[in-house]
């Protein structure tokens, strides 16, 4: 019998544990500012402010004109499905069947769902490095499963080690969870730590849920390398990916999963009573123009401007007492250790917002072990970021 006494605006138990995401509460918050007329700049969201590829937007104007507004398969439209699998083949070397191996989701956040529900039960473990998107910890909870957390570590610049990963693994251990590069140190795994993992996943059978979105975006001499490419590991490995990072689609929500043929059918029964199929002019449009040439030197162009922003963010950085930092190597994310100032970094945060009215991320929100930094996006234009540091720059100085 049910408990009449239970009170349903708590929701399900299984949201007990499934706090509400930092970066939103951040970035509602700069939007109440923007509204009292406050000239807020957003280094908050991980949104490229760049328009999405001209050739895209056409071609989906086509498609809705030639009325591609009815369902598709689930796994999607085969033709999209077929560029990708181009697409993925020229950028981490690994062939994906494209009718078998890939299917088109509404965002890289549901395929991260469809991968974790699809997969992890109640009991088992899933380990999550951090500090990480936020997404990861709240999806593992509501599955009823165990979060282990690798807390990554600034003086090692955020790399995973080995032996801290093989400490982690139980007889439990279902999932590894793995952003690279990641959300929100700007880490990418180099080779022989790549090699590594995949040797663990191996061992001890678990599998790889590979958060990949930000694959193109790689700084320096930093090479991205992805999980399926490593002998025997497209077998455990879930790659989600997506185009609202690398292709400026945030408001268009499509992603991917790529994965061997054995588990499609339980990730497409998710998938079934998710979203059933993803937008089909989209998916059309995207099958026409995302290989084309005019697509390629706009993102070409992104990807360089991307580069740009982060030299300009460490440069900023390097002119203000008491902030460090590790230097990125990939994504649009820098974390930012504020211990200098001696404070957290949700007092930073919380001045940037509320007095300099600058959008930052405390990483307390992203990992336990991070609460003296604070993440902070270059997604945003370099007039913004020099804004934005010569506020912080003020600020820093009325606090010494």
């Amino acid at each position: 019998m049910m408990d009449k006494a239970y009170d349903f605006t708590q929701g399900a138990k299984r949201m007990a544990n499934v706090p509400a995401s930092l970066i939103r509460t951040i970035m509602n918050r700069a939007a109440e500012l923007q509204e009292e007329g406050k000239p807020v700049i957003k280094f908050s969201a991980g949104e490229p402010n760049f328009n999405t590829p001209s050739d895209i937007k056409e071609a989906a104007i086509r498609a809705i004109t030639n009325n591609y507004t009815h369902y598709t398969s689930n796994k999607g439209f085969d033709p999209l499905r077929e560029e990708i699998s181009k697409y993925m083949k020229e950028f981490t070397g690994v062939y994906f069947e494209p009718k078998t191996e890939i299917f088109v989701t509404s965002s890289a956040a549901e395929a991260l769902n469809n991968a974790m529900f699809a997969f992890v039960d109640p009991g088992d473990e899933v380990i999550i490095p951090t500090p990480s998107f936020v997404t990861y910890k709240a999806l593992t909870a509501m599955c009823g499963a165990t979060i282990v957390e690798i807390p990554l570590r600034g003086e090692d610049n955020f790399q995973l080690q080995l032996k801290d990963l093989e400490k982690a693994v139980s007889a439990k251990t279902k999932m590894l969870v793995l952003n690279n590069p990641c959300n929100p140190t700007g880490a990418v795994i180099p080779y022989e730590t790549m090699k590594g993992i995949c040797e663990l996943a191996k061992k001890y059978n678990f599998i790889i849920l590979a958060d990949e979105i930000y694959g193109r975006l790689i700084y320096g001499d930093a090479k991205f390398y992805s999980v399926a490419s490593f002998p025997d590991m497209k077998e455990r490995t879930i790659v989600v990916s997506g185009f609202s990072k690398t292709f400026a689609m945030t408001g268009w929500r499509i992603g991917y999963i790529c994965t061997a043929a054995k588990y499609l059918p339980v990730l497409l029964r998710c998938h079934q009573y998710s979203t059933t199929c993803s937008p089909t002019f989209i998916q059309v449009a995207l099958a026409e123009a995302m290989n084309s040439d005019l697509t390629r030197k706009q993102v070409d162009s992104m990807l360089k401007e991307f580069a740009a922003r982060r030299d300009l963010v460490m440069q900023e950085l390097d002119t203000i007492p008491g902030l460090s930092y590790s230097i990125p190597q990939g994504a649009f994310y820098i974390l930012v250790n504020v211990s200098g100032l001696h404070m957290k970094g949700t007092e930073f945060s919380q001045k940037c917002l509320e007095e300099a009215y600058v959008a930052t991320v405390p990483a307390i929100g992203l990992g336990e072990e991070t609460d003296t930094y604070v993440r902070f996006s270059y997604a945003a234009s370099q007039e913004d970021i020099k804004e934005g540091f010569r506020r912080i720059r003020e600020l820093v100085k009325h606090l010494s």
